[in-house]
């Protein structure tokens, strides 16, 4: 069982890298009144991390609350 979980990781991490690596161009991202440039990559990353702290938030207000 360790050995599977270590090879997911593994597969994971290496496709992490491959997609990182395909998106290194730079984009224009406007927020709000900026012009922010910034690598693809990093860009997917800042959303995914956005994304994973709402997912996180979110719910845990909601037990907070009950």
């Amino acid at each position: 069982m360790k050995k599977a979980k270590l090879i997911i990781i593994l597969i994971l991490a290496i496709l992490t890298g491959i997609i990182i690596l395909q998106n290194l161009e730079p984009v224009d991202t406007k927020v709000l009144f900026i012009t922010i440039s910034m690598p693809r990559a990093l860009f997917l990353a800042l959303t995914w991390l956005v994304g994973l702290i709402c997912g996180i938030l979110i719910p845990l207000q909601w037990k907070l609350k009950k």
